[in-house]
């Protein structure tokens, strides 16, 4: 394809990776199938492997195309905002049929609980321990991340590196902390529809985490090689709305679930 075009869009090179994309997907979902039937992960592994495979060389080839070919012009990246913006969007939705199970359950609760929220017998955490821990850990990280899109747009190398580092580690320790509370749990998903809603929603959070927290390390690697300017960074920016949209979904998991709920 020519590099001589009139227009300031993107049209897309010949690629392999949606493809190999899709059959990788493919791949794990009938290895998920054979692991529950056969107890045979290979399939699986092999699938979750070349999808990692995948992954990293297509985004690859998208770095290259939004710096040292300089394809992402103001009209394209105005296209990715919008993308990710409805993304977030459709991620709102996703959390918002937890929230609605959850409080179903918790305003009616049936009789198979007792008609009591939580059940009976059943020991909720308490929201002044490790909850409201992991929350202050996340609004701190807030700040952080904030901190450090601020310095990248006002060209402060140093102060950006260090901003994005201090989210990632924080990032690190939320994740560190929700797995021991799930292992010191008093109880576990199948334990009414308290337990289920409790570990769907949190879970689902904190899977949200690990990928943010993911995002934000290949933002800061980024950065590292030089691949961000004040004015030229969406990879950047997106991965602070992400980490943003997490930590709003953390706060209502907290009023929620961990305060009111119990």
């Amino acid at each position: 394809m020519s590099n001589n075009k009139n227009h300031p869009f993107h049209l897309v090179e010949i690629s392999p990776w949606p493809i190999l994309g899709a059959l990788s997907a493919m791949t794990i979902m009938s290895g998920a199938i054979v692991m529950f039937h056969k107890l045979n992960s290979n399939l699986l592994m092999f699938g979750l492997m070349t999808t990692l495979l995948i992954m990293y060389q297509w985004w690859r080839d998208i770095s290259r195309e939004s710096t040292f070919q300089g394809l992402h012009t103001f009209t394209v990246s105005m296209g990715m905002r919008w993308g990710m913006i409805l993304f977030i969007v459709s991620e709102i939705l996703f959390f918002v049929s937890f929230f609605w199970s959850f409080f179903h359950s918790a305003l009616s609760p049936n009789i198979e609980m007792g008609m009591n929220w939580p059940p009976k017998g059943l020991s909720p955490f308490n929201p002044l321990q490790i909850p409201l821990l992991n929350t202050m850990i996340l609004l701190s990280s807030g700040i952080s991340v904030t901190w450090a899109h601020h310095s990248l747009m006002e060209n402060n190398f140093k102060k950006a590196s260090e901003g994005l580092m201090i989210t990632i580690i924080l990032g690190m320790y939320f994740t560190i902390l929700q797995g021991y509370e799930y292992i010191e749990a008093p109880f576990t998903i199948a334990d009414s529809a308290y337990g289920t809603t409790f570990f769907v929603a949190t879970g689902f959070h904190g899977l949200h985490v690990i990928i943010g927290t993911t995002f934000l390390m290949v933002s800061l690697t980024r950065h590292l090689m030089n691949h961000f300017s004040s004015i030229h960074h969406f990879g950047f920016e997106a991965a602070a709305w992400y980490w943003h949209f997490v930590d709003v979904v953390w706060l209502f998991l907290y009023i929620s679930i961990y305060w009111w709920g119990s």
